[in-house]
């Protein structure tokens, strides 16, 4: 198949984004290269959240129509209330924006049509062909068809964008925290000042747990290296397919080079699997959670850890137990976990409820938030106003019970 290029000129594309509210978008579907057909265009084109259709006819007009929902195939109206029909280019020179005026029939969402605006007021790829049939005698969309495309049906090019953060971002953030040096000072200083209520715990063990690859061990890293002021790789980090951490390791944090320790101890484990046999052992996190498993310990995928090993502690004391569990989670992948691994995290969760007389506290960490919304890599000050990340998050703290 030919390589796939957008018709659009940087001008006209940068003249798009500003109609969009958006910084980016991404070509999906070009009807030239996959064809005329709406059951095409869905099979590319469903669940890919807001997109935006760029039709083009041989008058010189390009128009088209904005959803921000995604399609479904549903065979349903989508209630839109952003949704919007425009031109971009005709014999006036500046861009038309029409925005719907009955959100309640925005977009129909058919699998036997293509792109399909309104009851009617605009349809693209109409009975499969290089057309577009208009209706301007409806509430949904009031616009004049001699605007919106010149009377010109035929299509030359009919193009489908995801369009990639328009509507993504809150006014408010949705956890407010403030990103000056000076809230991150006084965050530190609570830590660094913080004392266990009880004397036989000099430090809160908190147990890192997740998936092969989630950035257990980075996480780690990064907040060492915050504490020390300078750049520390004292976790074993990677992105292999099999976990790199294959011992239970206890980290201590000190404050500056030669700064007093953390009142804190991060324990790393082996990642979690959804095969049997590999990763870490369900029985290993009972464990460790009890506090038998010394540090060092080589985790065995196969079995988890009996008595008669060497360095099993038989009477832990409450300073060997996990005081904290924190599921580190890859936020890109929370909705396609495999159904083996979420049983995993679940049962890992009730072996923390059970672990002692007292709830283990349970928090969550979600990496790789830029890969869920890529605006974060321009300013990750924004991560707590974009919707994509509220909704990983949402998900990742309220995973499935049995």
């Amino acid at each position: 198949m030919a390589e796939v290029k957008s018709r659009l000129t940087r001008e006209e594309q940068q003249q798009l984004l500003r109609l969009l509210g958006s910084k980016h978008i991404s070509l999906l579907y070009k009807a030239s290269i996959h064809g005329y057909a709406a059951q095409t265009f869905h099979n590319i084109c469903n669940r890919q959240g807001p997109t935006v259709v760029v039709a083009y006819n041989g008058s010189g007009y390009i128009f088209g129509g904005f959803t921000a929902h995604s399609y479904t195939s549903s065979g349903t109206y989508i209630n839109d209330d952003r949704a919007f029909l425009f031109r971009l280019k005709g014999k006036e020179s500046s861009p038309l924006k029409i925005p719907v005026k009955v959100s309640q029939n925005a977009v129909c969402d058919n699998a036997t049509y293509g792109p399909y605006f309104g009851a009617g007021s605009l349809i693209f790829l109409s009975q499969n062909r290089a057309e577009v049939a208009t209706n301007t005698n409806t509430a949904t969309y009031s616009f004049c068809a001699e605007d919106l495309h010149g009377n010109d049906q035929g299509l030359l090019e009919c193009e489908v964008y995801r369009v990639d953060d328009v509507g993504h971002f809150m006014e408010v953030p949705w956890r407010k925290i403030g990103w000056t040096a000076g809230e991150r000072n006084k965050l530190m200083e609570e830590i660094t000042t913080y004392k266990p209520s009880l004397k036989s715990v000099p430090q809160l063990r908190v147990l890192f747990l997740g998936p092969v690859g989630a950035g257990k061990s980075s996480f780690f890293n990064s907040v060492n290296s915050i504490f020390r002021g300078y750049v520390i790789s004292q976790a074993t980090a990677g992105s292999d397919a099999k976990s790199v951490t294959t011992q239970y390791r206890s980290y201590g944090v000190k404050y500056g080079r030669n700064g007093k320790l953390l009142p804190i101890l991060f324990c790393d484990t082996m990642g979690l699997e959804e095969k049997q046999g590999a990763g870490l052992e369900m029985n290993d996190v009972s464990n460790t959670l009890k506090g038998h498993v010394p540090d060092r310990y080589q985790f065995n995928p196969y079995a988890g850890m009996q008595p008669n090993v060497p360095g099993y502690i038989k009477n832990p004391s409450l300073k060997d137990q996990i005081h904290c569990v924190v599921f580190v989670l890859d936020g890109s992948k929370i909705e396609i976990l495999p159904e083996e691994l979420e049983e995993k995290l679940r049962e890992v969760r009730r072996q923390s409820k059970q672990a002692n007389e007292f709830d283990v506290p349970q928090l969550v960490i979600l990496t790789k938030v830029d890969e869920i919304c890529p605006r974060l890599l321009e300013d990750i000050s924004e991560v707590y106003k974009s919707k994509a990340v509220e909704k990983q998050y949402a998900c990742s703290s309220c995973p499935p019970q049995p």
